[in-house]
């Protein structure tokens, strides 16, 4: 049975069902545990939760509800403890979902797989007995979420302010880092209605909140934010005087950056920048950031000049990837941030995903800079394309297997990493990455170039083939 993909249990709620969530709630709990349960807007989130709670507690669990939160909120109220969020992310509304959480961090791999070995073989947890039964109780969490996200962000850039041995802070400029900068937040009816505008209002920034109010039908727009989704916030952008604009998903784990002109700026321009900060900010001899190998090697670019490397793992992996490098790092390696286009954990603040943290920290880096342009100056930014080439599912192992062999023969002069796909890199930055998609019938061929017509051209004809051939 596989229940889990790469960001929790997801799909439509004619499969995420109460009767599953209890399930999956007795398989996690356990006696003496602690968890914390929370939701994010959707319609269906409140008999999911109640489900989930009844298999905790009658597994053994005490659980704490936290209500409706942003997933990040969650993730932070799971530190020292456990964690269910139900919530389909960036989904449509009729989606659900359920993500787990212990001490801060998803569930790895082995821990998903233990829930789901014991709902195919009938082995989750017998009830506790009548005694035992675990206990239920409301918790608050949002204020102090909050709270530790502004302390987090303050502290950090009156720290670097004082690094840089520029002239000596004072308490106005350590309470409000933002400066007065001018941010339009479109929230799109989701969880980040309840975090993002209150920080960044108490960081100094002038805020104007758009689709403000939580809605489980998304009704503004739809739930991920993209540039197609996103068209009537552009233009309300463009028609006004903001410094920066920023877009959450559904439960504000994402995050999307637009210009003062209302064009989306690059997911992978906005990881570069985040990632160098993090880097040049670090007191490490080895920062590493974490990323994904359909990430970008402007990314590679920025952080190599902060001194640091980058080292990828496979999509959805970003906790498993801070383990695997802290685990083979020194004393002088640290995790400096972890990041996937949209999704960033900023390690010295927690283990999570955090959409409302990344609002701050890219709204104080323009506040600093003086302006988006500016911030994104030093990134070099090449043409990309995304390409699905058909390819059957019973074809796809083959066709990759090929691939390992015909693709760095067709492109003889780059550097193979076939750890998750095949990547090849040029030295010239270019890159090319293939993998076989998950969920749908595709192989997926992403390329960065100077060039990118071309070297997608050619890099599509040698896919072509490997399908055809294993068909």
């Amino acid at each position: 049975m596989t229940l889990f993909g790469t960001a929790g249990i997801r799909g439509p709620v004619s499969e995420i069902t109460p009767s599953l969530a209890l399930s999956v709630g007795q398989a996690a709990g356990e006696r003496g545990a602690t968890f914390v349960v929370g939701r994010d807007g959707r319609e269906t989130g409140s008999a999911l939760a109640a489900a989930v709670e009844a298999g905790l507690e009658s597994a053994g669990a005490d659980v704490y509800r936290v209500g409706q939160v942003p997933t990040p909120a969650l993730a932070f109220a799971s530190q020292g403890r456990r964690g269910v969020m139900l919530t389909a992310s960036h989904n449509p509304p009729q989606d659900n979902g359920i993500k787990l959480f212990a001490d801060g961090v998803e569930y790895d791999r082995s821990a998903e797989r233990a829930i789901e070995d014991a709902l195919a073989d009938g082995s989750a947890p017998a009830l506790a007995r009548w005694d035992e039964w675990g206990d239920g109780r409301d918790l608050t969490v949002l204020e102090r979420y909050r709270d530790a996200v502004v302390s987090y962000v303050r502290s950090t850039f009156a720290a670097d302010e004082q690094a840089t041995g520029d002239e000596p802070i004072d308490s106005g400029s350590a309470t409000r880092p933002l400066g007065d900068l001018s941010v339009a937040v479109d929230c799109g009816n989701g969880m980040g209605t309840l975090a993002t505008p209150h920080v960044l209002e108490r960081l100094g920034a002038d805020v104007v909140a758009l689709n403000a109010s939580v809605d489980g039908h998304f009704i503004a727009r739809e739930s991920k934010p993209t540039p197609e989704t996103l068209t009537d916030f552009s233009a309300f952008l463009e028609g006004s005087s903001f410094d920066l604009g920023l877009a959450h998903d559904g439960d504000a784990d994402r995050l999307v950056v637009l210009g003062p002109d209302g064009d989306v700026i690059h997911e992978d321009t906005i990881l570069a920048v985040v990632a160098a900060h993090y880097t040049e900010t670090s007191d490490a001899e080895d920062p590493v950031v974490v990323t994904t190998p359909n990430a970008s090697a402007r990314i590679d670019e920025r952080v190599r000049e902060a001194g640091g490397r980058v080292e990828r793992v496979r999509l959805g992996a970003l906790h498993e990837g801070i383990a695997r490098e802290a685990e083979q790092g020194d004393e002088g390696t640290e995790i400096a941030f972890a990041a996937e286009p949209w999704k960033h954990i900023h390690t010295r603040f927690g283990g999570w995903i955090d959409g409302v943290v990344s609002a701050a920290v890219v709204a104080a880096l323009v506040a600093d800079a003086g302006d988006a342009d500016a911030l994104r100056a030093p990134v070099t930014e090449r043409p990309y394309r995304k390409v699905s080439v058909d390819c059957p599912d019973d074809a796809k192992a083959d066709a990759m297997a090929a691939l390992e062999e015909d693709l760095p023969d067709a492109f003889p002069e780059t550097t193979v990493d076939t750890d998750y796909g095949v990547r090849l890199e040029f030295d010239d930055a270019a890159w090319i990455l293939v993998r076989p998609s998950g969920t749908e019938p595709y192989v997926r061929l992403y390329a960065e170039s100077d060039d990118v017509d071309d070297l997608v051209a050619d890099a599509r004809e040698v896919i072509e083939s490997a399908v055809e051939t294993s068909r």
